[in-house]
């Protein structure tokens, strides 16, 4: 059975909660499709808590948030040092969207906003040929992001990757970390909902375009299988 303890570092907006979730209960409705056993531990940034010792978890799962890795927030920098000692201690680690980012640039690789502008519903990412996370030749996930990992660290494998988002899954060289841009914990209806946010914000074609892709099957089940099992690991790869 696994453990993971899931650091929210973002909160679904107050009015989409009650029906969707939180941040946390999208990741354990993932976790749990594939493994039903999973217990689900939830440490909250904006609610304050603090972080716990990387070395004692069994698993950690970083979320997405509406904050830019490189925004000089007060609660960044610990939380990269948090990302270093799980990294050093080999604690399997699954970092989303933010977490994908943030792992990213702990690790010494380069974020910043894209000049693609917003990548936002269904998007298609090939998948490394035999790199023993994600199996298949492609797979279909939402996203909804501005920000991207331009430069990934040297100690960083790209297993996902499209041409809007080169760098969209990435598997580390200490065998226990896995990163990913988009979001398998996300359903076809809050997919729908992080477009109708982007309105006014995005170009209009990009949105509709955007809501019009999520009428297409998505693959949330085979990459947060990947995720889950990865992160039940007790030895690396």
């Amino acid at each position: 059975m696994a453990r993971i303890t899931i650091i929210e570092t973002g909160q679904v907006p107050h009015e989409y909660r009650e029906q969707h979730g939180s941040f946390p209960d999208m990741f354990e409705r993932m976790v749990r499709a594939e493994d039903p056993t999973a217990t689900v531990d939830v440490v909250s940034i904006p609610n304050g808590d603090p972080l716990p010792d990387p070395s004692k978890l069994e698993a950690v799962l970083i979320t997405g948030a509406a904050a830019g890795v490189y925004d000089g927030l007060d609660w960044i920098a610990p939380l990269e040092e948090f990302v270093r000692t799980a990294y050093a201690n080999k604690t399997p680690m699954v970092g989303v969207c933010f977490g994908h980012q943030l792992i990213a640039q702990a690790l010494g690789g380069t974020v910043r906003k894209s000049d693609k502008g917003w990548g936002l519903g269904r998007h298609v990412y090939q998948v490394l040929p035999e790199n023993g996370v994600v199996e298949g030749e492609a797979v279909a996930i939402a996203c909804s992001h501005q920000d991207q990992v331009i430069s990934p660290p040297d100690d960083a494998l790209t297993i996902l990757s499209s041409e809007f988002t080169p760098h969209a899954g990435l598997l580390y060289a200490n065998g226990a970390t896995l990163t990913v841009q988009p979001h398998p914990e996300f359903d076809v209806g809050f997919a729908q909902v992080c477009c109708e946010l982007r309105d006014g914000k995005a170009p209009d074609d990009v949105v509709a375009a955007a809501k019009d892709s999520l009428a297409q099957p998505l693959d949330n089940a085979k990459l947060g299988g990947a995720i889950a099992r990865f992160l039940a690991r007790r030895t690396p790869i």
